[in-house]
């Protein structure tokens, strides 16, 4: 079981990376993917979008070009990767991140259920950020979403803004 002070660790651990990608990063403003690509955005951050259906996507009236998949991002082994992705995707992904160096991952509400979230504390031991038992107002498969504990993790950015 997780507790709030793993989920601060792995988020600290997270936030220290040079680099970030959103999986699931669409165009579409609806969706979840497209707004924390935004969130991201707003904090100073420009993170890779990883779309394998889209060579770019746009938010904001701006175009970025996408990577699809994290073996294809430049600088994986300093990346962090937010998961925006279906649970079934979200297992194959978590591999696809482990084996190309990928340090951390923020799987959000929704991308996970019980395997899922055991597969990546394993491949991802303390650099997890996902569900746990005793979140308040949340259950097990909806752990901390960047949107809402993202500025609230005490991890700070690069530049200091979280």
């Amino acid at each position: 079981m997780s507790t709030t002070d793993d989920m601060q660790a792995a988020a600290k651990k997270f936030f220290s990376s040079p680099h970030y990608a959103v999986a699931g990063a669409s165009s579409d403003a609806a969706k979840f993917g497209n707004k924390i690509f935004a969130w991201y955005l707003d904090q100073g951050i420009q993170p890779t979008p990883l779309n394998p259906r889209a060579s770019s996507i746009s938010v904001r009236n701006n175009n970025f070009q996408t990577a699809a998949a994290p073996s294809a991002l430049k600088n994986a082994s300093s990346t962090s990767l937010s998961i925006v992705t279906p649970p079934a995707v979200t297992k194959q992904l978590l591999k696809d991140a482990k084996d190309a160096g990928i340090q951390a991952v923020w799987l959000q509400p929704g991308t996970f259920d019980d395997d899922v979230l055991e597969q990546a504390k394993e491949q991802f031991p303390g650099a997890a950020v996902g569900g746990f038992e005793g979140l308040s107002g949340c259950n097990r498969h909806e752990g901390w979403c960047v949107l809402v504990h993202g500025e609230g993790t005490g991890a700070g950015t690069k530049d200091g803004k979280l």
